[in-house]
């Protein structure tokens, strides 16, 4: 997958002037193009190219999340789910751009820590300078 040529070809979206279509981590990537025609191009290259390495793309796994509504899809006669939000590590993504429930969620385990350390921050063993560098590192990474 490292190699799949996905850097070069030019359906994806642009951000700060690049072209970007892929995300990728270990074994799981994601795909983000900006037309439902340039998904099936793209979709079909990964396929065929994890294929020519020996690997075979789990339809099972593989979802399509569009901010517009989209037709459905087979490849090889299996149907490929349509989700509205998905986690890419660790974060949600939502279709409608919704960011609401990750900043929840980081606001909570900020929270989570914070009380974590609570009896270190009560302790007068413990210097002050110390005390903002467990913040700095802990609670605002």
């Amino acid at each position: 997958m490292r190699n799949a040529g996905l850097e070069e070809t030019q359906a994806g979206i642009k951000i700060a002037g690049r072209n970007i279509n892929n995300l990728r981590y270990a074994d799981d990537t994601t795909l983000m193009v900006e037309s439902e025609e340039e998904l099936k191009s793209l979709l079909m290259k990964v396929k065929v190219d994890s294929e020519n390495v020996g690997l075979k793309l789990n339809i099972q796994k593989t979802k399509i999340m569009a901010s517009s509504p989209i037709t459905s899809w087979e490849i090889d006669g299996e149907t490929v789910e349509t989700v509205s939000d998905f986690t890419f590590l660790g974060s949600k993504i939502t279709a409608d751009g919704d960011c609401s429930h990750e900043i929840k969620r980081c606001l909570l385990l900020g929270r989570k820590v914070m009380t974590n350390l609570d009896s270190i921050f009560k302790s007068r063993d413990v210097t002050l300078p110390t005390k903002v560098c467990l913040v700095k590192a802990m609670v605002f990474p």
